[in-house]
């Protein structure tokens, strides 16, 4: 008996653990991942359980009967995937409603990890450029900078997700992207295809700007979460730093 309650009480850490590990890499809050194991853990009747969540790792443990069963993980990889953390945050609701055993949920967890549901290159592309050129606009630029932008966000988001797939350091990606948004709104505007160069580099790297990383550090400061903010937040800051450093490199050698 006493074997299998802990053979039960690992398949639930295990849970558990896999939840948080897809919803932080798919961009949620420390906070919501904390709650959502816990959650999970007390559905499944587990009587005490803490998790401890930063943006590079993740503790659990649960306490019962039996020594305490505590393991960490390392998230190596984070991006932003709405989609995959809602599908966690249902089936979170489906297990506390009874639907699921231990080994179900962990099984359709496992296909959730596994599963691509975000949108296919062309149509990121095509939302960034569509963005780009609007963000014009909306910045009091004029019509004449609109196609200009749209095509400089689509040449720069493009090379940032090729580059990415090789170089998996997210600053040298951004910095190398806001490289090649800078040179084409120059070109652009050097043979008269646009007017304004700020306004066509502020609405091209819009979308490569880390808005939900810097949403996510404010909720997780306001949430008493210190470190995983000030983590996220210092993240968003370099990320910015390398944004405006490719920018400033094109500008000063062709201003």
């Amino acid at each position: 008996m006493t074997k299998s309650m802990t053979m039960q009480e690992i398949e639930i850490r295990e849970v558990c653990l896999l939840a948080g590990k897809i919803m932080l890499e798919s961009g949620a809050e420390t906070y919501r991942v904390e709650d959502t194991m816990v959650r999970i853990a007390t559905s499944y009747g587990v009587e005490s359980a803490e998790s401890y969540v930063t943006p590079t790792a993740i503790i659990f443990t649960i306490e019962g009967e039996h020594p305490t069963k505590t393991k960490m993980i390392r998230i190596m990889n984070r991006g932003t995937d709405l989609n995959k953390i809602a599908m966690v945050n249902n089936i979170s609701r489906e297990i506390h409603s009874g639907k699921w055993s231990v080994r179900e949920a962990y099984q359709l967890l496992k296909e959730i990890e596994k599963s691509n549901v975000s949108y296919p290159i062309w149509i990121q592309i095509l939302a960034a450029t569509i963005a780009s050129a609007c963000f014009v606009i909306m910045f009091n630029g004029r019509w004449d900078d609109f196609l200009p932008a749209f095509f400089a966000g689509g040449i720069g988001y493009s090379w940032f997700l090729y580059i990415d797939r090789f170089v998996h350091i997210r600053f040298f990606s951004e910095f190398s992207a806001s490289l090649f948004i800078a040179l084409s709104a120059v070109g652009f505007v050097y043979f008269g295809f646009g007017v304004e160069i700020d306004k066509i580099v502020i609405g091209s790297v819009m979308p490569l700007v880390p808005g939900l990383l810097i949403t996510n550090a404010i909720r997780d400061l306001m949430a008493g979460h210190l470190v995983s903010g000030l983590t996220k937040g210092a993240e968003a800051v370099l990320t910015a730093f390398a944004i405006g450093s490719g920018v400033a490199v094109i500008l000063v050698l062709f201003s």
